[in-house]
């Protein structure tokens, strides 16, 4: 029996999908559930597995755009199993001509062209020549003279000055190569976001002080009990979560002509996948503790990276948070996640000097950058936004953890 394997559908708004890679070649033998093939759309990678087991016949090239429900392969289900093959027999090497019946013919060394005759004047510059090394401080001990008895001439000195731009023999190759599904869907995403949005940026600074205090306190009991590390990202979910239902205006988006307000918190948190940046959602996250924020996103990270993470995982939220800190980057403005309105930035945190008490002190700070929509959210949403965010991070204790971090963090 011929069994037409046809494209299924990945979510609800898919209708295309691009084959990215086939694991497996043309009359290959596949057995039922092996994937056979990598296939692109514009929110995620999926595996496609076999049907059945059989024999193989490729209906789609690696880059084609394949309509949800066309077919791409054929599995023959009747072909028998092979039970293993023999190596193609290896062509036989030419035999080396062992005839002598010729002698090797004679190979004259090319006459040696007669020597320049030396005179007072080889090496030497003519005057226009010395003035043209001279501006480019070239030793003229350093060029060769073409000129009668080795003289340098205007030509020799105008060779020997480097053009700018000249090839010096380093590779200069290039290539070009489709961007995949998922790359293009983010890339009109991202112009459609800064086309179709009000976009502004407004910055704070943090004092990670507390936090690193709570982590170097709690964090080796932490991983202990909970087998998970304790990282900044439970801080800033819990953070993000009480400043979005104190600004409700962050946590709503616009549709059409109405604005569209939530009374959850589903954060979006960019994660960096095989296949380019990938946006999974923490659902509910205002009700997670700081250990299931943890278990979340270290669960919604090992998938993307792993190329698991499916459409309903990344479909949906209200707010994203993107850590570029992780990169090293210091400071920056990140895009909105359309149709969300608004993104909370994260970057490294660096050892400054700052003012505490009256006093110089160096202390541990991050640049925080909240990216938000004028459109619906105004200046006293979005700055009181990020300065409740930045007043959780400096006194995690009392504001996200009730004055007890070891009830907090489950210990």
């Amino acid at each position: 029996m011929i069994l037409e394997m046809k494209v299924p559908s990945p979510g609800e708004s898919i209708k295309e999908v691009e084959i990215a890679t086939w694991l497996v070649k043309d009359g290959d033998y596949v057995e039922k559930d092996q994937a056979i093939a990598e296939v692109d759309s514009d929110k995620a990678t999926l595996e496609l597995p076999a049907e059945m087991s059989g024999v193989i016949t490729l209906k789609a090239e690696e880059g084609d755009t394949v309509a949800v429900g066309a077919v791409v392969c054929l599995i023959d289900t009747d072909a028998a199993k092979p039970e293993g093959g023999s190596a193609a027999p290896a062509a036989e090497a030419p035999k080396a001509d062992t005839s002598t019946s010729s002698a090797p013919a004679k190979v004259e060394a090319p006459k040696a062209s007669p020597a320049q005759e030396t005179t007072y004047a080889t090496g030497s510059a003519s005057p226009a020549a010395k003035k043209i090394l001279a501006e480019k401080n070239i030793d003229p001990a350093t060029v060769s003279g073409t000129g009668k008895s080795g003289r340098i001439t205007t030509e020799d000195a105008a060779n020997a000055v480097p053009s700018m731009g000249t090839p010096t023999g380093g590779s200069r190759g290039s290539d070009r190569s489709k961007l995949s599904m998922l790359r293009r869907k983010v890339a009109e995403r991202l112009v459609a976001a800064k086309n179709e949005t009000a976009m502004l940026t407004t910055f704070n600074e943090v004092d990670m002080t507390e936090i690193y205090k709570l982590r170097d306190q709690y964090k080796e009991e932490f991983k202990a009990k909970h087998q998970m590390g304790l990282g900044f990202m439970s801080f800033f979910t819990k953070a993000v979560t009480r400043a979005l239902q104190l600004y409700p205006d962050v946590n709503s988006m616009i549709d059409g002509q109405e604005k569209i307000s939530y009374d959850f918190c589903d954060i979006s948190v960019a994660v960096s996948g095989p296949k380019g940046l990938m946006v999974p959602v923490m659902r509910n996250a205002e009700l997670l503790s700081f250990r299931g924020v943890e278990a979340e996103i270290k669960r919604l990270a090992l998938r993307a990276r792993d190329g698991q993470i499916t459409v309903d995982e990344m479909t949906g939220g209200t707010f994203t948070i993107s850590n570029g800190g992780v990169f090293g980057s210091m400071l920056s403005t990140p895009i909105i996640n359309p149709p969300q309105s608004g993104i909370l930035g994260m970057h490294n945190v660096v050892d400054r000097a700052i003012v505490k008490n009256g006093q110089i002190v160096i202390a541990p700070v991050m640049f925080v950058a909240l990216s938000y929509d004028h459109r619906i959210i105004d200046g006293r949403e979005s700055v009181g936004f990020l300065v409740a965010v930045k007043e959780a991070l400096e006194n995690p204790t009392e504001i996200l953890m009730g004055g007890n971090p070891r009830k907090a963090l489950e210990l």
